[in-house]
């Protein structure tokens, strides 16, 4: 979601960290949750993809999970996205309640100022589920980690980095306010190669499936 992308950065190192960032690290990440995820979605099913990007990863699914039919949402969408898209304004969905089998957020929430007033919103237009993929932060060195990945990922595409990172405790209170249930969880992700993985891998990303209270306020 680009609602806290801020102007593009012209730094030539910049440009140049973004490009080599990508080759090394996107194509392998968009390939690994992909194959994560694809097994958590159901089969004819209807997907909105919030903070979709580029539409890569939620491309890749709709190629493998039989009859999955996704849409995107995006504060600024972009011309080149690889999946339908329409235009949000970040916290409210332009959708009527219960639109779409599932929601699904790829490293979107951590992006927010208010991550629980969307994914209320996500809940309010979902029949059956939320999908997760995110980060976790204990303690000062795992935020320190994150914002290394987060600055190499992001910066270089001038996208606005608030840095802010939920530990376990602080995740469960988020769905509980927002009404649902986390039913699994995926801790062992391998979205970087050794040695990287030593320091960017162990429990710092997540994958959660979450189950839509159909009773919870929104």
């Amino acid at each position: 979601m680009t609602k806290m992308k801020g102007p593009i950065i012209n730094s030539w190192y910049l440009h140049l960290f973004g490009k080599m960032h990508g080759r090394l690290v996107h194509r392998r990440r968009v390939d690994v949750l992909a194959e994560r995820v694809k097994s958590l979605l159901p089969a004819d099913s209807m997907l909105l993809d919030i903070g979709c990007g580029d539409g890569t990863i939620a491309k890749h699914l709709a190629q493998t999970v039989p009859g999955l039919k996704v849409t995107g949402a995006e504060y600024s969408p972009r011309p080149n996205c690889a999946i339908p898209c329409v235009s949000f304004d970040g916290a409210h969905l332009p959708f009527a309640d219960k639109s779409f089998d599932g929601c699904m957020f790829v490293d979107v929430l951590h992006h927010s100022t208010d991550p629980l007033l969307i994914l209320r919103d996500a809940s309010r237009v979902s029949r059956n589920f939320i999908l997760i993929k995110d980060h976790v932060a204990e303690n000062a060195l795992d935020h320190w980690i994150l914002r290394l990945m987060d600055w190499a990922g992001n910066r270089p595409h001038g996208v606005v980095l608030p840095y802010a990172y939920l530990s376990k405790e602080q995740w469960r209170t988020l769905y509980g306010g927002a009404g649902l249930t986390e039913k699994t969880i995926d801790r062992a992700i391998p979205l970087y190669p050794a040695p990287f993985s030593w320091i960017f891998g162990g429990e710092l990303h997540f994958i959660s499936l979450l189950t839509v209270d159909p009773k919870a306020e929104n």
